[in-house]
Protein backbone atom coordinates (compact mmCIF):
# COMPACT_ATOMS: atom_id res chain seq x y z
CA UNK A 1 0.00 0.00 0.00
CA UNK A 2 3.10 2.41 0.71
CA UNK A 3 3.73 2.12 -3.01
CA UNK A 4 0.96 2.80 -4.04
CA UNK A 5 0.72 6.06 -1.94
CA UNK A 6 4.30 6.69 -4.00
CA UNK A 7 3.20 6.43 -7.22
CA UNK A 8 -0.16 8.65 -6.75
CA UNK A 9 1.96 11.29 -5.06
CA UNK A 10 3.95 11.64 -7.83
CA UNK A 11 1.11 11.31 -10.13
CA UNK A 12 -0.36 14.64 -8.93
CA UNK A 13 2.67 16.73 -6.84
CA UNK A 14 0.29 19.64 -6.54
CA UNK A 15 -1.58 17.68 -3.87
CA UNK A 16 -0.12 16.32 -0.17
CA UNK A 17 -1.26 12.52 -0.07
CA UNK A 18 -1.23 10.58 3.39
CA UNK A 19 -2.43 7.81 5.16
CA UNK A 20 -4.70 8.34 8.48
CA UNK A 21 -5.43 5.39 10.87
CA UNK A 22 -7.94 5.33 13.82
CA UNK A 23 -9.14 2.64 15.41
CA UNK A 24 -11.73 1.30 13.34
CA UNK A 25 -11.27 3.43 10.70
CA UNK A 26 -8.63 4.24 7.86
CA UNK A 27 -9.39 6.65 5.35
CA UNK A 28 -6.58 8.42 2.93
CA UNK A 29 -6.75 12.77 1.91
CA UNK A 30 -5.17 14.84 -0.59
CA UNK A 31 -4.71 18.15 0.08
CA UNK A 32 -4.02 20.87 -2.16
CA UNK A 33 -0.29 22.55 -2.00
CA UNK A 34 -1.96 25.57 -3.79
CA UNK A 35 -5.04 28.01 -2.50
CA UNK A 36 -6.37 28.56 -6.46
CA UNK A 37 -6.02 24.55 -6.88
CA UNK A 38 -9.56 22.70 -7.39
CA UNK A 39 -10.57 20.61 -5.58
CA UNK A 40 -8.83 21.90 -2.02
CA UNK A 41 -9.18 18.79 -0.51
CA UNK A 42 -10.68 14.65 -1.02
CA UNK A 43 -11.22 12.51 2.05
CA UNK A 44 -11.98 8.97 1.50
CA UNK A 45 -11.29 5.23 2.55
CA UNK A 46 -10.55 4.23 -1.25
CA UNK A 47 -7.74 4.52 -2.46
CA UNK A 48 -9.00 4.00 -5.78
CA UNK A 49 -11.42 6.42 -5.42
CA UNK A 50 -9.13 9.24 -4.48
CA UNK A 51 -6.95 8.73 -7.72
CA UNK A 52 -10.33 8.78 -9.69
CA UNK A 53 -11.25 12.13 -8.10
CA UNK A 54 -8.20 13.58 -8.20
CA UNK A 55 -7.90 12.50 -12.16
CA UNK A 56 -11.46 13.57 -12.97
CA UNK A 57 -11.57 16.82 -10.97
CA UNK A 58 -11.22 19.97 -13.09
CA UNK A 59 -8.20 21.34 -11.23
CA UNK A 60 -8.77 25.10 -11.92
CA UNK A 61 -8.53 27.69 -9.91
CA UNK A 62 -11.11 27.70 -6.74
CA UNK A 63 -14.26 29.99 -6.95
CA UNK A 64 -13.95 33.49 -6.49
CA UNK A 65 -15.55 34.71 -3.48
CA UNK A 66 -19.54 35.42 -4.06
CA UNK A 67 -20.43 39.48 -5.65
CA UNK A 68 -22.51 41.41 -3.49
CA UNK A 69 -25.95 41.03 -4.51
CA UNK A 70 -29.03 42.71 -2.94
CA UNK A 71 -31.48 39.98 -4.97
CA UNK A 72 -29.79 36.78 -3.88
CA UNK A 73 -30.40 35.89 -0.68
CA UNK A 74 -26.92 35.42 1.42
CA UNK A 75 -26.23 33.30 4.31
CA UNK A 76 -24.67 36.10 6.18
CA UNK A 77 -27.57 38.19 5.94
CA UNK A 78 -30.48 35.71 6.50
CA UNK A 79 -28.72 34.73 9.89
CA UNK A 80 -28.45 38.79 10.97
CA UNK A 81 -31.90 38.72 10.36
CA UNK A 82 -32.92 35.45 12.56
CA UNK A 83 -30.72 37.67 14.70
CA UNK A 84 -32.73 40.77 15.18
CA UNK A 85 -30.04 42.34 13.49
CA UNK A 86 -30.18 45.11 10.63
CA UNK A 87 -27.73 43.76 7.89
CA UNK A 88 -30.18 41.74 5.23
CA UNK A 89 -32.72 42.57 2.40
CA UNK A 90 -35.78 41.82 1.08
CA UNK A 91 -34.22 38.94 -0.54
CA UNK A 92 -33.03 37.61 2.46
CA UNK A 93 -35.85 37.87 4.68
CA UNK A 94 -37.90 36.38 2.22
CA UNK A 95 -35.40 33.17 2.42
CA UNK A 96 -35.47 33.51 5.67
CA UNK A 97 -39.24 33.76 6.25
CA UNK A 98 -39.91 30.78 4.21
CA UNK A 99 -38.01 28.71 6.21
CA UNK A 100 -39.35 30.20 9.70
CA UNK A 101 -42.88 29.76 7.90
CA UNK A 102 -43.20 25.69 8.69
CA UNK A 103 -40.16 26.16 11.23
CA UNK A 104 -40.08 29.09 13.73
CA UNK A 105 -37.99 27.47 16.18
CA UNK A 106 -35.13 27.90 13.52
CA UNK A 107 -35.00 31.75 14.88
CA UNK A 108 -34.48 30.53 18.47
CA UNK A 109 -31.81 27.98 17.92
CA UNK A 110 -30.02 30.58 15.62
CA UNK A 111 -29.58 32.97 18.47
CA UNK A 112 -29.14 29.60 21.04
CA UNK A 113 -25.84 29.34 18.84
CA UNK A 114 -24.55 32.70 19.59
CA UNK A 115 -25.26 32.81 22.99
CA UNK A 116 -23.30 29.34 23.00
CA UNK A 117 -20.49 30.82 21.27
CA UNK A 118 -20.02 33.98 23.96
CA UNK A 119 -20.24 31.12 26.98
CA UNK A 120 -17.45 29.08 25.41
CA UNK A 121 -15.69 31.56 24.13
CA UNK A 122 -15.68 33.11 28.60
CA UNK A 123 -14.83 29.32 29.25
CA UNK A 124 -11.86 29.04 27.05
CA UNK A 125 -10.81 32.42 28.67
CA UNK A 126 -11.09 31.58 32.55
CA UNK A 127 -8.79 28.76 31.11
CA UNK A 128 -5.99 30.26 30.07
CA UNK A 129 -6.06 30.80 25.88
CA UNK A 130 -6.48 34.40 25.29
CA UNK A 131 -5.98 34.24 21.32
CA UNK A 132 -9.31 32.98 19.00
CA UNK A 133 -9.61 32.46 15.62
CA UNK A 134 -13.15 33.21 14.35
CA UNK A 135 -13.73 31.20 10.86
CA UNK A 136 -16.53 32.00 8.82
CA UNK A 137 -17.61 35.10 11.44
CA UNK A 138 -20.22 36.09 9.40
CA UNK A 139 -21.67 39.83 9.92
CA UNK A 140 -20.94 41.53 13.15
CA UNK A 141 -23.29 40.92 16.03
CA UNK A 142 -22.71 42.26 19.37
CA UNK A 143 -20.97 40.95 21.92
CA UNK A 144 -18.63 39.69 19.39
CA UNK A 145 -15.85 37.12 20.06
CA UNK A 146 -13.14 40.18 21.16
CA UNK A 147 -15.84 41.84 23.51
CA UNK A 148 -16.50 38.88 24.71
CA UNK A 149 -12.67 37.64 25.33
CA UNK A 150 -12.11 41.26 26.39
CA UNK A 151 -14.71 41.00 29.08
CA UNK A 152 -12.16 38.24 30.73
CA UNK A 153 -8.88 39.14 29.74
CA UNK A 154 -8.07 42.41 28.03
CA UNK A 155 -5.25 41.44 26.29
CA UNK A 156 -7.40 38.73 24.41
CA UNK A 157 -6.18 38.78 20.29
CA UNK A 158 -9.02 37.56 17.70
CA UNK A 159 -9.07 37.12 13.74
CA UNK A 160 -11.97 36.98 11.93
CA UNK A 161 -12.07 35.21 8.55
CA UNK A 162 -14.93 35.06 6.49
CA UNK A 163 -14.67 35.11 2.03
CA UNK A 164 -18.09 37.10 1.87
CA UNK A 165 -16.98 40.40 0.29
CA UNK A 166 -20.01 42.27 2.39
CA UNK A 167 -18.70 40.49 5.70
CA UNK A 168 -15.27 41.79 5.31
CA UNK A 169 -16.31 45.02 4.24
CA UNK A 170 -18.50 45.23 7.83
CA UNK A 171 -15.92 43.99 9.40
CA UNK A 172 -13.40 45.87 8.87
CA UNK A 173 -15.13 48.79 9.57
CA UNK A 174 -16.50 47.71 12.75
CA UNK A 175 -14.16 44.92 14.27
CA UNK A 176 -10.73 46.17 14.25
CA UNK A 177 -10.56 48.56 17.19
CA UNK A 178 -6.46 48.27 17.46
CA UNK A 179 -3.82 46.10 16.32
CA UNK A 180 -4.65 42.92 17.95
CA UNK A 181 -8.16 42.53 16.13
CA UNK A 182 -7.12 41.35 12.91
CA UNK A 183 -9.89 40.74 9.75
CA UNK A 184 -8.52 38.12 7.25
CA UNK A 185 -10.33 37.12 3.72
CA UNK A 186 -9.98 33.68 3.93
CA UNK A 187 -11.84 30.16 2.73
CA UNK A 188 -12.62 28.07 5.41
CA UNK A 189 -12.15 24.80 2.71
CA UNK A 190 -9.00 25.99 2.44
CA UNK A 191 -7.69 27.17 5.91
CA UNK A 192 -4.25 26.32 5.25
CA UNK A 193 -4.36 29.38 2.18
CA UNK A 194 -4.62 32.12 5.27
CA UNK A 195 -3.18 30.52 8.79
CA UNK A 196 0.26 31.04 7.84
CA UNK A 197 -0.26 34.28 6.07
CA UNK A 198 0.87 37.83 7.88
CA UNK A 199 -2.18 38.94 8.25
CA UNK A 200 -3.34 36.32 10.69
CA UNK A 201 0.24 35.26 12.26
CA UNK A 202 1.09 39.05 13.21
CA UNK A 203 -1.84 38.91 15.79
CA UNK A 204 -2.18 35.23 16.63
CA UNK A 205 0.71 33.03 17.55
CA UNK A 206 0.77 29.48 16.39
CA UNK A 207 3.40 28.41 18.73
CA UNK A 208 1.06 28.71 21.66
CA UNK A 209 -2.18 27.10 22.71
CA UNK A 210 -5.40 29.13 20.46
CA UNK A 211 -8.84 28.69 20.18
CA UNK A 212 -10.17 28.00 16.95
CA UNK A 213 -14.38 28.98 16.33
CA UNK A 214 -16.05 26.93 13.69
CA UNK A 215 -19.79 28.51 14.49
CA UNK A 216 -22.29 27.00 12.58
CA UNK A 217 -20.87 27.19 9.06
CA UNK A 218 -19.83 23.73 8.86
CA UNK A 219 -22.87 22.40 7.51
CA UNK A 220 -22.41 24.85 4.46
CA UNK A 221 -19.61 22.88 3.23
CA UNK A 222 -19.81 19.70 1.03
CA UNK A 223 -18.68 16.56 3.17
CA UNK A 224 -15.28 16.05 2.28
CA UNK A 225 -14.67 20.01 2.17
CA UNK A 226 -15.54 20.01 5.92
CA UNK A 227 -13.67 17.30 6.90
CA UNK A 228 -10.37 18.74 5.29
CA UNK A 229 -11.12 21.85 6.94
CA UNK A 230 -11.53 20.70 10.31
CA UNK A 231 -8.37 17.81 9.80
CA UNK A 232 -6.17 21.42 8.84
CA UNK A 233 -7.17 23.54 11.32
CA UNK A 234 -6.63 20.31 14.03
CA UNK A 235 -3.34 19.66 12.87
CA UNK A 236 -2.32 23.38 12.71
CA UNK A 237 -3.16 23.60 15.93
CA UNK A 238 -0.67 23.75 18.88
CA UNK A 239 -1.45 21.15 22.20
CA UNK A 240 -2.98 22.99 24.75
CA UNK A 241 -5.53 24.85 21.98
CA UNK A 242 -9.18 24.60 21.98
CA UNK A 243 -11.70 23.86 18.96
CA UNK A 244 -15.04 24.86 19.32
CA UNK A 245 -17.91 24.00 16.67
CA UNK A 246 -21.43 23.87 16.48
CA UNK A 247 -23.03 22.64 13.55
CA UNK A 248 -26.79 21.26 12.38
CA UNK A 249 -27.26 17.92 12.54
CA UNK A 250 -29.55 15.50 10.81
CA UNK A 251 -29.93 13.49 13.82
CA UNK A 252 -33.67 13.92 15.76
CA UNK A 253 -34.15 16.44 13.08
CA UNK A 254 -36.98 17.00 10.40
CA UNK A 255 -36.04 16.50 7.31
CA UNK A 256 -38.58 18.61 5.98
CA UNK A 257 -36.37 21.28 7.29
CA UNK A 258 -33.36 20.42 6.00
CA UNK A 259 -35.13 20.56 2.18
CA UNK A 260 -36.37 23.91 3.09
CA UNK A 261 -33.03 25.45 4.34
CA UNK A 262 -31.61 23.70 0.72
CA UNK A 263 -34.47 25.60 -1.26
CA UNK A 264 -33.93 28.71 0.41
CA UNK A 265 -29.63 28.51 0.05
CA UNK A 266 -30.33 27.17 -3.20
CA UNK A 267 -27.18 28.61 -5.53
CA UNK A 268 -25.41 30.00 -2.46
CA UNK A 269 -23.97 27.30 -0.46
CA UNK A 270 -24.76 23.47 0.41
CA UNK A 271 -26.93 22.14 3.21
CA UNK A 272 -25.47 18.89 4.51
CA UNK A 273 -26.97 17.78 8.03
CA UNK A 274 -24.22 15.44 9.81
CA UNK A 275 -24.85 12.82 12.55
CA UNK A 276 -24.09 13.57 15.55
CA UNK A 277 -21.73 10.71 15.84
CA UNK A 278 -19.95 12.50 12.52
CA UNK A 279 -19.96 16.13 13.92
CA UNK A 280 -17.97 14.35 17.32
CA UNK A 281 -15.19 12.64 14.91
CA UNK A 282 -14.30 16.40 14.42
CA UNK A 283 -12.48 16.50 17.80
CA UNK A 284 -10.56 13.51 16.87
CA UNK A 285 -7.48 14.08 19.14
CA UNK A 286 -9.32 16.81 21.74
CA UNK A 287 -10.91 16.00 24.93
CA UNK A 288 -14.34 17.32 25.41
CA UNK A 289 -14.89 19.43 27.66
CA UNK A 290 -18.07 18.83 29.71
CA UNK A 291 -21.15 17.98 28.78
CA UNK A 292 -19.79 17.18 25.65
CA UNK A 293 -21.47 17.52 22.04
CA UNK A 294 -24.99 18.94 23.08
CA UNK A 295 -27.80 20.60 22.18
CA UNK A 296 -26.45 24.42 21.87
CA UNK A 297 -28.71 25.48 24.31
CA UNK A 298 -27.33 22.37 26.89
CA UNK A 299 -23.89 23.22 26.76
CA UNK A 300 -22.83 25.04 30.08
CA UNK A 301 -26.26 27.13 29.94
CA UNK A 302 -26.84 29.84 32.47
CA UNK A 303 -30.11 29.42 33.30
CA UNK A 304 -31.74 26.06 34.83
CA UNK A 305 -34.44 26.37 32.49
CA UNK A 306 -34.31 24.41 29.14
CA UNK A 307 -35.87 25.11 26.07
CA UNK A 308 -38.74 22.87 24.27
CA UNK A 309 -37.81 19.91 22.33
CA UNK A 310 -37.20 21.75 18.66
CA UNK A 311 -37.28 20.22 15.68
CA UNK A 312 -34.04 22.43 14.40
CA UNK A 313 -31.20 20.85 16.27
CA UNK A 314 -27.69 22.41 16.03
CA UNK A 315 -25.05 20.07 18.29
CA UNK A 316 -22.18 22.21 19.65
CA UNK A 317 -19.09 21.31 21.95
CA UNK A 318 -15.57 22.13 22.72
CA UNK A 319 -12.76 20.29 23.14
CA UNK A 320 -8.96 20.68 24.09
CA UNK A 321 -6.60 19.52 21.43
CA UNK A 322 -4.76 16.68 23.79
CA UNK A 323 -0.51 16.78 24.43
CA UNK A 324 0.15 13.63 22.50
CA UNK A 325 -2.16 14.08 19.60
CA UNK A 326 -0.27 13.01 16.73
CA UNK A 327 1.11 15.23 14.17
CA UNK A 328 0.69 15.25 10.25
CA UNK A 329 3.42 15.22 8.00
CA UNK A 330 4.86 18.77 6.66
Amino acid sequence: MSDDLTVLRADFPAYRIWREETPGRIRYVARSRHPGLNPFSVVTPDLGELRGALHSAPQTEAEEPPEFSPVQPNIARMYSYWLNGKDHYGSDRAAAEMVLEKFPEVAEVARANRAFLARAVRYVVSHGVSQFIDAGSGLPASPNVHETARAVNTGSRVVYVDRDLVVLAHARALLAPDDQVGVVAGDIRDPRSFLTGPALTEVIDATAPVCVLLGSVLHFLARAEADAAVAAFREWMAPGSYLVISAGTSTGVDPELIQRLRDAYAGTAPVTGRTASEIEAWFEGFTLVPPGLVDVHAWRPNLVAQPAPSRARILAGAGRKNATAPTRPA
